[in-house]
Formats: C-alpha cells, sequence, structure tokens
C-alpha cells in the first residue's frame, strides 16, 4: 500500500512527542490503588497514648450505645434513606430484626430501608470494635497550641515514645502521623526542633523503624518553598539517622487562598506539589483556616460552603491523576450531651435526657451530611475531631457505598461480559472509562468495611484474583485472551 511517509521522517516528528508522552506520564501516574483511609482524627500530642486509638473506639461505642441503641434509632437520628418508613414498636422492631439477620438477601431485596438500616448499623459497631481509627495525626498545631520550647520539646520525645510502644504491642492504626506547626517565620524553627525531635527519638525507641504509612502534615501553605523546605530537612534527618532516602513522607494542608492562587495570579496547587520533589501523599483541605481567609464570619465558616467547594474543586483539577491523595476537613460541632450525671450526684431529669438526646442527635445528623458532601464530591477521606464522631464518619461512608450496591454491581458485571464495548443498562450509559471507576467503588468499599471481599465476589461476578489486582485493563485483557 502507498505511502507517502517515511518511517524516518515519522521517528524525527514522533520523537519528541514520545518524551512528552513519557513526561505526562510521569507527572500523572494516576491511582496507586493503594488504600486510603476515609479520615484522620487528630488529637494534641500531649494527649496522645499507644493505646489511643482503642479507647477512642470504646468511646465511640459507649456514644452510639447511650443514644443510639438500635438501628432503628440510629437511622432515624442520622437520616438514612428510607428511615421514615421504619417502624418503632417493640413488637415490630423485634420480628423485623429476627428477619434481618435470618435472611438478609430477602430482607435486601424487599425491605431495603431496613436492611439497609440494620446492615450499616452492624458494621458500624463491628467496624468500631475491629479498627475504631483509621488514621492519626498527632498535632502539634491547632490541637496543641503554642507553649513553652521545654514543654513542646519534651512532648514531641513522649509522643515519640509512645508510638514506638504502640509499635512494638500493635496498638496503632493503619495509618499515622504527625502535623507541625506552620513554616511561617514566627515558627519555622519552633516547627522544625519537633519534627527533629519527634523522629530521632522515634527511631532511636524502635531501632530505627517508622510506623508503616507514617505521615508528616504541614499546615497553612502559602508558598512553595515551605514544602521544599520540609522535604530538604527529611533528606537531612534520612542521612543523619540512617533512614533509607524517600522514608519520609508529608501531606500538604491547603487551607489559604494563597495555597490555590499565588501572588502573580497563577494556580499554585501544582506548584507546591512539584515542590514535595515525589514525597507527598495527600493533601487535606482545611475548612476554618481556609473560609476565614476568605473573610468568611464564623457563623457560616463550614464545609458546604460554596467557597469551600471552589477550592476544593481547585484541588480536584490540580492534582487529578497524580495519585495524590484528597481529604475534606472537619465539622467542628460535637456530638457531646450537655447535661452530665455526677457521681453520687442526683440523676438527670426526663427532661435533660430528652435534650441530652436531640443535641447529639442533631450534631450526629450534621456531620453525617457533611460527609456525604464530601463523598459525592469524590473526597472519600476526611478529619474527625470526637470519638462521638465515629459511628457517623463509617454510617456516612457506608451508607454512601451500599445505597447503590445494586446499580453499581449491575453495571460491573454487564461491563466486564463485555469486554469493553460500549454498553446500556437501564437509562445509564458506559464507556470504557467507566470500568476503573466501577472496580474502584468496590475496592474502596472492602477498604473501608462497608463490604467484605467475599460480598464483592458475589455481587461483582469477579474472581478473587480479579478483585486484588485493582486494575480493569488487566481484568479485561486477561478475559479476552481466554
Amino acid at each position: 500500500m502507498k505511502t507517502s511517509l517515511s518511517d524516518h521522517a515519522l521517528r524525527d516528528v514522533m520523537s519528541p512527542l514520545t518524551q512528552a508522552n513519557n513526561a505526562f506520564t510521569t507527572t500523572y501516574p494516576g491511582e496507586t490503588g493503594n488504600r486510603q483511609p476515609v479520615h484522620t482524627v487528630y488529637g494534641g500530642a500531649h494527649l496522645f497514648k499507644s493505646d489511643s486509638a482503642q479507647r477512642l473506639g470504646a468511646l465511640a461505642r459507649r456514644s452510639l450505645d447511650q443514644f443510639a441503641p438500635d438501628f432503628f434509632v440510629f437511622a432515624k437520628a442520622i437520616g438514612l434513606p428510607g428511615a421514615g418508613q421504619l417502624l418503632e414498636s417493640p413488637d415490630e422492631t423485634e420480628s423485623i430484626t429476627a428477619q434481618l439477620e435470618s435472611d438478609p438477601e430477602t430482607s435486601r431485596r424487599e425491605h431495603k430501608p431496613a436492611w439497609l438500616a440494620h446492615a450499616i448499623y452492624k458494621r458500624v459497631n463491628e467496624k468500631l470494635r475491629r479498627e475504631p481509627v483509621e488514621d492519626f495525626r498527632i498535632d502539634f498545631e491547632d490541637g496543641y497550641g503554642n507553649r513553652p520550647d521545654e514543654e513542646e520539646d519534651g512532648h514531641a520525645a513522649s509522643a515519640a515514645t509512645e508510638v514506638a510502644e504502640g509499635m512494638t504491642a500493635g496498638t496503632l492504626p493503619p495509618f499515622i502521623g504527625i502535623r507541625i506547626k506552620t513554616f511561617s517565620e514566627e515558627l519555622r524553627a519552633r516547627s522544625a526542633r519537633t519534627l527533629d525531635i519527634f523522629v530521632s527519638t522515634l527511631l532511636e525507641k524502635s531501632g530505627g523503624k517508622l510506623p508503616e504509612n507514617f505521615v508528616v502534615t504541614l499546615p497553612k501553605i502559602t508558598i512553595p518553598e515551605q514544602v521544599s523546605a520540609l522535604v530538604d530537612i527529611f533528606e537531612l534527618l534520612e542521612s543523619k539517622t540512617g533512614l533509607a532516602g524517600g522514608s519520609l513522607k508529608m501531606e500538604m494542608m491547603i487551607e489559604t487562598t494563597q495555597s490555590i492562587i499565588n501572588a502573580q495570579g497563577n494556580i499554585n496547587l501544582p506548584l507546591l506539589l512539584a515542590a514535595a520533589r515525589g514525597r507527598c501523599v495527600a493533601a487535606h483541605f482545611g475548612t476554618y483556616d481556609y473560609t476565614a481567609s476568605c473573610n468568611i464570619t464564623a457563623a457560616h465558616q463550614h464545609m458546604m460552603h460554596p467557597a469551600c467547594d471552589f477550592a476544593k474543586h481547585m484541588m480536584q483539577v490540580s492534582f487529578a491523576g497524580t495519585g495524590l491523595w484528597l481529604s475534606d476537613g472537619a465539622t467542628n460541632i460535637m456530638p457531646v450531651a450537655p447535661h452530665r450525671f455526677a457521681e453520687g450526684g442526683t440523676p438527670l431529669t426526663t427532661e435533660q435526657i430528652e435534650e441530652n438526646r436531640l443535641i447529639v442527635h442533631r450534631a450526629w445528623k450534621l456531620h453525617y451530611d457533611h460527609v456525604q458532601h464530601s463523598l459525592r464530591g469524590a473526597f472519600y477521606q476526611g478529619w474527625d475531631l470526637h470519638p462521638a464522631q465515629l459511628p457517623t464518619r463509617y454510617a456516612a461512608v457506608y451508607a454512601f457505598f451500599l445505597e447503590s450496591l445494586d446499580a453499581a454491581s449491575e453495571r460491573l458485571k454487564n461491563f466486564v461480559e463485555k469486554a469493553a464495548k460500549a454498553t446500556l443498562v437501564g437509562d445509564v450509559f458506559d464507556d470504557a472509562a467507566t470500568g476503573q471507576g466501577l472496580l474502584n467503588y468496590f475496592l474502596r468499599a472492602i477498604n473501608c468495611g462497608a463490604l467484605t471481599e467475599e460480598e464483592a465476589i458475589e455481587l461483582s461476578g469477579l474472581t478473587i484474583a480479579e478483585l486484588r489486582s485493582g486494575s480493569f485493563v488487566k481484568i479485561l485483557n486477561n478475559r479476552q485472551s481466554l
């Protein structure tokens, strides 16, 4: 067949393109496929203990037992889909519960609101016993405050010692790290010293090892040079302590307007990531510092403010395809009862008990709605400030996945069977780009505890090997070669 262009001529043209394509792939490698925690719980460094995660779990279970003793109460408190259809009389509660326990699959098809409420409540309880905290950040910033240098030195050493003890005892959460102070001119020296003491003490106590998934969070970033300085300190610490190069990782907190757009009018986010030189694993949005930097009054500083959505979308556009995890902020209205029974004192009145219930349920509902808003915006992680928020964190995440379980299962089964051909299921059109997203749905649901691997295999039609591969392309290639 006649052609006009020689192979040599095409090579000359394509060579620069190959280099550019490779550079693009290096910058945008895509999702890592690694587990991302659904939240970060943070607490002052002066309070951290090796078993803090277990203590938080116990407090979370106590709150759930006290203010939502069954799945009916919990579903209505947070407003689960279909919760208004649930009945509450003791006889009906017992009857429905028995059916849900004996035949959950039939209940899922015929009484989905009850099945959803029961499944979420049961899985939340199981999660709070098995793994109540997925990620913990030992805080030397807002949750700690400014203290005398000698005091912060001591807390940096003691917190590191507790982490080393947790490593030995196996009591640390799967993800852990510290948040140091900002690298502003006033606080950079203090921040660097805390990091040095913490890492040096931890390595001394642990035999030169870091915990799995250890990370350092840098807050209130305004310029790339702050990120670059932290990476320089990482390199110095690794050199001085014998850590392997690249061991220390960081997270950026996006909580100033300057972190979004710099003084030259350029988008600053890609510049911040480039300054991390491959060390950054996540970017966390700081709701309250960001809204304050926008001059939004305190009464309107919340996660669902349009200013927050703008900033988070800028984060998504800037970091999409880089493999960076994105995290939303926190709900600062705590589910804490105002009336407490004093030991040896008079019992609470009926009115006080009811007021406690209403206030906790109202805060739970707010937190649930905030988490759902984050999830709909593809922010699968957020910050929690109080152990009583753990039940609603997991409930919101589980509801997000379980509510759309049937539709996702049908789409993925159909899509795999058609082997990357565009298909129409119901009124939703799928193309090849949807495949990995559908697979990621099941992987995230498994990682957070919304689904077991066995349930995901049954519902998705995949094998265990296909599911664990994490790659939709590999699944299709393997099936097409059969």
